[in-house]
């Protein structure tokens, strides 16, 4: 006789054979029965074979060998239908309790240290308890919610879902309408905010609006015109101490007045960068990861407010810290202030004296061979994000940038797909294109989930009618109609290495190599232009930003694939398309290779150029790097090199042996900078 079930946390409690029959029950119900008597002479067999085939002391069973019973009987009774059914359940009720063994182990790491995988995240209690609830979430939807096909490929390493803790619950970023919140006021949830006075309270409000925003969203927050946004801002600034002085009954000049709004303007822009690197967003854990695009309004309020946020910029924090945000994203035009006698070429080379000491801004080229068709007109010029997303294609409406963002994305690894063709391009191919079909079926159920979310679920993101057509729906109302305007992204990582293990060189190496490449990442762009035509949804290709991900894929690859040279052999997969870090290779060249593929990547897409050291004393140099990314049809670009900080004089640049040329201490910070929040953990720049 059966009489003890050894549960397995080591309990020992009663044996009963009613939940034999009541799991049978139930797998049977799976597959369309509904014979209760059949499954209760089932139980019974299964005891009997219990009992004929004893485990270990007599009387007692463990659950494993009760499972494995059940699974016994129902396959020799004819029963296999029932059978598996009760093997997916088992496996399924298996992933459950490993996902949450794996979550308290997670838990008790975050509680001694928090992840740092990102720069806007505090070693703080509150970021302890995000990054708990966070890793909660991603167990629940990889056991609970999504298909288990989407699941796996996420768990083996084949895609990564980005941003898998909000799965089901918001958006990745958006493109923020500042202009429109300023003049009209918000409501963040506290009360009315009418519109500014000032250029001070305006930039103040400016720094609240990317903050509400940020807690309703996993991704970055970008103000596409923030040159033109806060322009008005100026005039009423120059009212604003006109009225003053005429309460007083002092005369002012305009010469004086324009003294004093500029002065105003550069303690408002000091404020707003001094506010995005201290105003902490998502339950206090996090700075919002911000962008401000600007450099293209000529008119003399949108040029003092370039000027200003540039100087602000350049003189740092408190003690001449870098800030880390906002990204600061410089518009280049023909005709506006790309050369001599445009009439913003002077904040231009303003931008280039900024960059050379800060490494921000970057460079949004509007001329280039894809974006030149938008920006021809003020509302199209295309605008980026510090973490390469671009959004401005759009099948469902305005083909514009402000209101519109990335609804998710998921990338794919590609070196992978490569190393399970050995050496066979055609069959490269095939996998590929199944493993695009995956990425696309996995988007589309996230979206689907996503698009039944209700305007009160992002109560600042829709409530406010941040977002394209959110202002035709209520706070009951479902969000497609808004939404339908966002991107889905298919992303991908590690060209170089694929390339390697297809034809033993990458695209920096060999030209077969780089036009093999142009032909991977054309093939991706046409299979995303194929599913918007036929989904009638903005799907777009990423040249993704790998962050710890691309150590997370070859650390899998080398488990299933061994050490390759070339391939597996290194700590991490390049970003995207780049050419390797560690490759000797001009930058004239790399930007001749690279821009190339920037057509492609409609999702968004990144040139970096790595410098020996900072060029504070050759800003034409700089001018002349920046020239030559646009005349090789790059979309956007930016330049890196080390920075080291003295935390007391505050001195900037290359400190050797430890201690500070200026001052003489040794109390230096030694940074190379990585604004790209989603670089690898390793300190490349690539």
């Amino acid at each position: 006789m059966i009489h003890y079930i050894k549960k397995r946390d080591g309990r020992v409690v009663p044996f009963n054979r009613e939940k034999i029959k009541n799991a049978i029950m139930a797998a049977a119900r799976a597959v369309g029965g509904d014979n209760e008597q059949l499954a209760d002479r089932l139980s019974i067999e299964v005891v009997k074979y219990l009992e004929s085939h004893p485990e270990g002391p007599e009387g007692t069973v463990s659950v494993e060998y009760v499972q494995d019973a059940v699974e016994k009987v129902l396959i020799e009774n004819g029963h296999a239908q029932t059978a598996k059914a009760y093997i997916l359940y088992r496996n399924k009720r298996t992933r459950i309790r490993e996902s949450q063994s794996d979550l308290m182990d997670a838990v008790a790491e975050i509680l001694v240290e928090t992840s740092k995988e990102n720069a806007n995240v505090q070693n703080s209690p509150m970021a302890k308890m995000l990054q708990i609830a966070s890793t909660g979430s991603k167990k629940y939807y990889l056991t609970r919610l999504m298909p288990e096909k989407h699941a796996q490929a996420h768990i083996n390493g084949d895609i990564h879902i980005h941003d898998l803790d909000f799965f089901a619950k918001t958006l990745t970023c958006v493109q923020i309408p500042l202009g429109r919140l300023l003049l009209n006021g918000f409501n963040n949830g506290h009360g009315f905010i009418r519109s500014p006075k000032g250029i001070k309270s305006a930039a103040n409000l400016t720094a609240v609006i990317i903050q509400s925003s940020q807690n309703d969203m996993h991704g970055g927050q970008s103000v596409a015109y923030f040159d033109y946004d806060l322009a008005p801002f100026i005039q009423r600034e120059r009212e604003r101490q006109r009225k003053i002085f005429a309460e007083v009954g002092v005369e002012i000049s305009d010469e004086q007045l324009e003294k004093l709004v500029d002065k105003e303007c550069y303690q408002a822009m000091e404020a707003l960068i001094f506010n995005l690197n201290t105003m902490h967003s998502r339950a206090g854990a996090q700075v919002p990861f911000s962008s401000l695009n600007f450099g293209t309004d000529t008119s003399p309020e949108g040029r003092m407010v370039t000027k200003n946020l540039l100087l602000a910029y350049e003189a740092g924090l408190g003690r001449g810290e870098n800030p880390i945000f906002p990204n600061l994203i410089f518009k280049l035009k023909k005709g506006v202030n790309m050369d001599p006698g445009d009439p913003n070429y002077d904040l231009f080379r303003l931008a280039l004296r900024v960059t050379s000491r800060r490494m921000f801004p970057t460079y949004a080229f509007q001329d280039s061979s894809f974006n030149a068709p938008y920006s021809r007109r003020k509302e199209g010029e295309v605008a980026y994000m510090g973490c390469r997303t671009r959004v401005i294609g759009n099948v469902n409406g305005p083909e514009i940038t402000e209101g519109r963002g990335n609804a998710s994305f998921t990338t794919i690894n590609l070196p992978r797909l490569a190393l399970r063709a050995q050496g066979d391009i055609k069959k490269f191919f095939e996998l590929l294109e199944e493993m695009m079909d995956l990425v696309k079926e996995q988007l589309l159920f996230r979206f689907d989930i996503q698009r039944r979310l209700k305007v009160k679920d992002m109560p600042f993101l829709m409530g406010q009618n941040l977002y394209l057509d959110s202002d035709k729906l209520g706070p009951n109302d479902e969000i497609y109609e808004a939404i339908k305007h966002a991107t889905l992204s298919i992303g991908f990582i590690g060209l170089a290495e694929t390339l390697v293990a297809l034809l033993g060189k990458h695209h920096g190496e060999s030209e077969e190599a780089d036009a093999l490449g142009v032909e991977i990442v054309k093939f991706m762009r046409e299979k995303c232009d194929q599913y918007t035509r036929e989904y009638k949804l903005n799907f777009s290709l990423l040249g993704t930003p790998a962050e710890g991900l691309a150590g997370r894929f070859t650390k899998l690859d080398q488990k299933e694939f061994g050490i390759i040279p070339g391939v597996t052999d290194r700590m991490y997969y390049t970003n995207s398309m780049h050419i390797p870090v560690w490759y000797n290779i001009s930058m004239y060249d790399k930007a001749r290779i690279e821009g190339k593929y920037h057509k492609y990547l409609n999702a968004g897409h990144i040139l970096y150029l790595e410098l020996p050291a900072a060029p504070q004393h050759n800003i034409d140099a700089l001018e002349a790097i920046i020239k030559h990314m646009a005349a090789c049809d790059v979309g956007y670009g930016a330049v890196n090199f080390p920075i080291d900080f003295c935390k007391v004089c505050g001195y900037l640049g290359i400190i050797n042996h430890d201690k500070c040329p200026n001052c003489g201490s040794v109390n230096v910070m030694e940074e190379e900078i990585e604004y790209d929040l989603e670089w690898p953990a390793t300190g490349t720049t690539n």
